[in-house]
């Protein structure tokens, strides 16, 4: 489980104004579990047995092995919310299933050319999964895919090879049904960067080989400990309490650092879930993230010395697994300066580095610690209920709306106007 420790030091400098903000967000809290009817449409994801209860879990796993039995490679295409989730677990325990690659998330033919070289001659499936099917990324893509997946294998068989995720009664079925592609419900209660344990993340997930039962185990866990424990031992309601208190003394940006590389994805999933959620009406904490110890030789800089603005938060995981041991070997003829480290795990050389960051970091700022028991699908399962319960009380305790994001419309419909859409 998820095991949340706030800097006391920090917080004891107006206690008073600390307990304040505990009670608030405990009252906040009540609220939440009694329900909250003006979000009732967007809370599908707040009850894990919704959209992952056993026998849905039962079908994706199936399907999941049945896409790898016709390909090597999964194409996933899709943008923010749409495939953040999956690939984020993806990149983090590289499951032995199937190669995945991305589509539909960025408008550079560099990148769609490169990705059709790299699928020319492989066993290919799609998954294309969009809510809103007017989103121009995934469009493009698909419709660029698809075409080479009829040039490739045919009508009949391409179109077993195609399966969508994408809102009932949306253009998208409409297409599905038109050229015979397999078509699975996007959670019409669910906003995309709160879809993780759903259709839209789970299958592309079972089909790479990941144990998704275990992930939503330990969403399910997660879930269990923050609708029961009190406010006091909550760690979403401690954690969201904690950002709005430093919000409100003037610490504007959070920094989720990590020393764990196969985290960065995940560091993706988190930038949008609290920049999306929380960032309107003129409020909101800029996310922000610190892939160490590599950015500890430059952002270091601005964390330990530049202007005091942010406050940290550390994901860190407790526990090495299957490869993360290496003892760095003897040699005593070079004289490279390191035989002080010989014959030492060079996964504690890495916790020494994240303990020395935080004591020194924790000196300027107020760091938090999220600490995962191991790197796997139950803690990542819990890690994303947690996330996205904890941002739920976050937006709320900010006084926004958690789960729209009327900004992001700008740039879209000035986009579509310089491209003369009708």
């Amino acid at each position: 489980m998820v095991k949340l420790t706030l800097p006391d030091r920090w917080l004891e400098e107006d206690l008073p104004g600390w307990e304040a903000e505990k009670k608030t967000a405990a009252d906040l809290l009540e609220r939440v579990r009694a329900g909250e009817p003006k979000y009732h449409g967007s809370l599908g994801w707040l009850h894990t047995q919704s959209w992952a209860g056993d026998d849905a879990l039962e079908r994706l796993s199936a399907l999941g092995a049945e896409i790898r039995s016709k390909a090597g490679i999964l194409v996933l295409i899709g943008v923010g919310g749409s495939n953040n989730a999956a690939r984020s677990v993806l990149q983090a325990l590289k499951p032995q299933g199937m190669e995945v690659l991305y589509a539909g998330n960025s408008l550079s033919p560099h990148a769609l050319n490169e990705l059709l070289e790299r699928i020319e001659g492989r066993q290919v499936f799609l998954n294309c999964i969009a809510k809103n099917f007017e989103t121009l990324e995934p469009g493009v893509a698909f419709r660029v895919l698809r075409l080479w997946m009829e040039r490739r294998y045919g009508t009949q068989e391409a179109a077993r090879r195609i399966l969508c995720t994408g809102t009932p009664g949306s253009s998208l079925e409409e297409l599905c049904t038109r050229r015979g592609y397999a078509f699975l419900p996007f959670p019409t209660d669910i906003g995309g960067r709160y879809s993780a344990l759903s259709n839209v993340g789970l299958l592309p997930m079972a089909a790479a080989g990941v144990e998704i039962t275990r992930l939503v185990k330990g969403a399910r866990g997660m879930e269990a400990l923050l609708w029961e424990a009190p406010p006091e031992e909550n760690p979403a309601l401690l954690y969201a309490a904690f950002r709005d208190y430093l919000s409100r003394r003037g610490y504007r940006v959070e920094l989720l650092s990590s020393f764990e590389p196969r985290l960065r994805w995940f560091y993706k999933w988190w930038e949008q879930l609290f920049a999306e959620s929380e960032g309107k009406d003129g409020k909101g904490i800029f996310p922000v993230t610190g892939e160490f110890s590599e950015e500890l030789h430059s952002l270091g800089q601005f964390i330990q010395d530049g202007f005091p603005m942010l406050f940290e938060t550390f994901l860190t995981v407790a526990e090495p697994g299957a490869g993360d041991r290496l003892i760095l070997p003897a040699d005593r003829d070079t004289g490279d300066g390191f035989d002080y480290l010989e014959g030492m795990d060079l996964w504690q050389v890495n916790r020494t580095a994240f303990s020395a960051t935080l004591q020194a970091h924790g000196e300027r700022l107020p760091c938090a610690v999220l600490e995962l028991p191991r790197l796997e699908e139950e803690s990542l399962g819990a890690l994303f209920y947690f996330f996205q319960f904890a941002c739920y009380l976050s937006c709320r305790l900010a006084g926004v709306d958690p789960f729209d994001q009327p900004g992001v419309e700008a740039y879209k419909q000035r986009m579509f106007q310089g491209l003369g859409r009708p």
